[in-house]
């Protein structure tokens, strides 16, 4: 499959089978996101891959609302960026999330990325505030997002090429 393909038919995936994601699968997903572009290389994340039940109901309640497939998850992979080491690692996160992501599909894998940074947790808390209780994070690492994983019980139709908004696209000036 070409890359185009695998992105055409990316879609968000939040209902799982009781199917377990191999570790081999998890092992792809992670070196995609390991070889993501950063900026100066730096490459500022930190993931952590959680596969306990327990913890991943635990972790449904990051969110007031948004992460309650990780209940259903068999896995998910939490991506932290070290504010210390770069002033972009948000970005460079976002780029490791949406590899992984994408790695994900490929794989038949059904991921949705569970946004962390600047959302609250179902107790009021931040989204991150909360994860590091739970998790054990130094300060310096700040939370970007939650790839949930899991063997879809139904995969999303693919986008077509026909359906992009090619109004989106501007040239030489907007």
């Amino acid at each position: 499959m070409e890359l185009l393909e695998i992105m055409q038919n990316r879609r968000s995936v939040r209902a799982y089978t009781k199917e377990a994601v191999s570790e081999e699968q998890i092992a792809r997903i992670l070196q995609a996101g390991l070889l993501s572009a950063s900026g100066r290389m730096i490459r500022p994340w930190e993931f952590i891959v959680v596969r306990d039940k327990e913890m991943l109901h635990k972790m449904a309640g990051a969110r007031d609302s948004g992460a309650k497939m990780l209940e259903e998850a068999d896995s998910a992979i939490v991506v932290l960026g070290d504010e210390e080491k770069s002033d972009v690692w948000t970005e460079d996160c976002c780029i490791a999330m949406a590899n992984m992501h994408l790695m994900a599909d490929s794989l038949g894998v059904g991921s949705c990325w569970i946004q962390g940074r600047l959302r609250k947790a179902s107790d009021g808390r931040t989204t991150e505030a909360y994860l590091r209780e739970l998790l054990l994070y130094p300060e310096n690492l700040r939370l970007e997002a939650i790839l949930s994983l899991g063997i879809p019980k139904e995969h999303p139709k693919a986008y077509t090429l026909e359906e992009l908004r090619m109004d989106k696209i501007h040239k030489e000036h907007f």
